[in-house]
């Protein structure tokens, strides 16, 4: 019996771990990635510039001798680049593509805070109306009569898209 509820417990808290969003800034919007995703927050560093990059991959960074590429999300998205200030922040991302897990930096203004959304309170992304490409937005959380878009990650950070992004964006 003991077990049985030792494994309702671990249930429950996978539950409560995949409603955990890391929120975050870009421009005045704010976005939101699924926290299992996240392996750390770190402090701005300039990248090491790689040469013949996309617009949007700022460089690389060295996290515990790894060398990890740093994608500029406003760039990614379309956007101008963001002025780097005291709050702009890196944030590690890990996605996994055909079960091989793949670690990106992503540059943010800054973050905000890990909140929970409840799935009652995600919608599905809008068809149109958002400033962002529909296939990068798992959902429309609301939070305070208000939304966020929260991102897929595995898409807006998908290598293929970013190849086909980078051939048909060049600078």
């Amino acid at each position: 019996m003991s077990a049985a509820l030792g494994q309702a417990k671990a249930k429950d808290d996978v539950r409560h771990d995949q409603d955990q969003y890391l929120l975050f800034m870009l421009g005045k919007e704010t976005f939101a990635i699924p926290i299992l995703s996240i392996k750390e927050i770190l402090e701005y560093t300039a990248p090491t510039d790689v040469p013949m990059m996309p617009s949007f991959v700022r460089g690389i960074v060295n996290l515990r001798g790894a060398a990890v590429p740093v994608i500029d999300l406003a760039r990614r998205f379309g956007r101008p680049s963001s002025q780097i200030t005291k709050r702009t922040c890196i944030v590690i991302v890990e996605t996994m593509v055909n079960e091989e897990s793949h670690v990106f930096g992503v540059m943010v203004d800054a973050v905000n805070a890990v909140i929970e959304i409840p799935q009652s309170e995600i919608e599905a992304a809008p068809s149109f109306g958002a400033s962002v490409h529909t296939d990068f937005i798992r959902g429309m959380g609301k939070i305070n009569d208000r939304f966020v878009i929260i991102l897929s990650v595995e898409v807006a950070l998908s290598l293929e898209e970013m190849a086909s992004a980078s051939t048909s964006n060049a600078d």
